[in-house]
């Protein structure tokens, strides 16, 4: 009853976010946030709780994105519309390219996600006739206000966290689960682990195209280095859900908190403050200091990474008893 509690609180929270906040840059970042929320979810639906590892969820969000931009720029149709055709191509692709993949054992299927992903990007950066190539497509956006892209985004995130809630509490969670744990056992059990494994991978798709169609109608570009771009949105996926916790339903929600407050704090400078440091004083040292702070986002992701893989080897959520351990422990040191 208290968890049930916590998520109402937490929902309470990002409804009235925006009319207590009424920052638009902190909007725009918790807009990003819910949009990794729902990213998150679905690679821990094929990789946590099926055991497929994903490395290509680009190639999933680009497609949904390009969808919605191209409605508009080829045929003159709402880029809204993208939210309901963008994952369904997303979930198109994914079913057959499992089909063809799910044959293989072992690192195989990672390797084919990481090939599609740059497949997807090759393709949309030379067919300039329908993508335009490099310089990519502008939209116009619908709304000036944040506010419309902001709860359009938390509906989705509440959408996907919700699936993630009623799939591992139905069969197919079961059968993701035991295909994870023990594939040859769960077919000796008459799963078949190629179909369902196509199923979760369809699914996990079709999250990730949905996050792709808001990210257009949201930013109103995209490129091909933007919407596939294998660290910013491959392998970001993967950090989000592996800072959380993997295999837990809430992980991508506080892997995406985490991810995107280290991102916007080492991009922004300190939010800001070091440039603000750096007018204040006019030493062009600090100058230097910002824009090497403003490039290692990256290298705090490593380090990141490697602290959670050290102490918290399970994620954030993975492992609560371990964290309150040194929450307690950091509490007896302060008094």
């Amino acid at each position: 009853m208290s968890q049930y509690y916590g998520r109402l609180l937490l929902l309470v929270v990002l409804v009235a976010f925006p009319w207590l906040i009424g920052d638009p840059y902190y909007q725009h970042l918790i807009i990003l946030f819910l949009l990794w929320v729902a990213i998150g979810s679905g690679w821990n639906l094929i990789s946590g709780y099926t055991g497929q590892i994903l490395f290509g969820a680009g190639a999933f969000f680009g497609l949904g994105a390009y969808t919605a931009a191209l409605l508009m720029h080829k045929l003159e149709i709402s880029a809204w519309w993208g939210l309901a055709l963008g994952p369904v191509l997303s979930g198109l692709l994914a079913f057959p390219f499992g089909w063809i993949c799910f044959r293989l054992r072992g690192p195989y299927f990672a390797l084919a996600t990481l090939a599609l992903n740059e497949i997807m990007r090759y393709i949309a950066t030379i067919w300039e006739s329908l993508t335009e190539g490099m310089v990519g497509i502008l939209l116009m956006q619908t709304f000036v206000s944040k506010l419309p892209y902001y709860y359009i985004a938390l509906a989705i995130a509440t959408g996907c966290i919700v699936t993630m809630e009623l799939l591992m509490r139905s069969r197919l969670g079961y059968y993701f689960v035991s295909i994870r744990e023990d594939q040859e056992a769960a077919e000796s059990m008459g799963i078949s682990s190629v179909y369902y494994k196509m199923v979760s991978l369809t699914i996990a798709a079709i999250m990730m195209g949905l996050a792709g169609a808001l990210y257009t109608n949201y930013m109103g570009f995209i490129d091909p280095r933007v919407v596939f771009a294998l660290f910013d949105i491959s392998i970001m996926a993967v950090l989000v859900v592996l800072v959380g916790g993997v295999a837990t339903i809430y992980g991508p929600v506080v892997g995406a908190f985490i991810m995107v407050a280290l991102w916007e704090l080492f991009r922004s400078g300190g939010f800001g403050s070091l440039a603000s440091l750096s007018k204040a004083t006019g030493w062009p040292f600090m100058l230097t200091v910002t824009k090497y702070v403003s490039e290692a986002h990256i290298l705090s992701f490593g380090i990141l990474v490697v602290l959670v893989i050290r102490y918290l080897p399970n994620g954030v959520m993975g492992d609560p008893a371990k964290l309150r351990k040194v929450f307690l422990f950091w509490k007896r040191q302060a008094t």
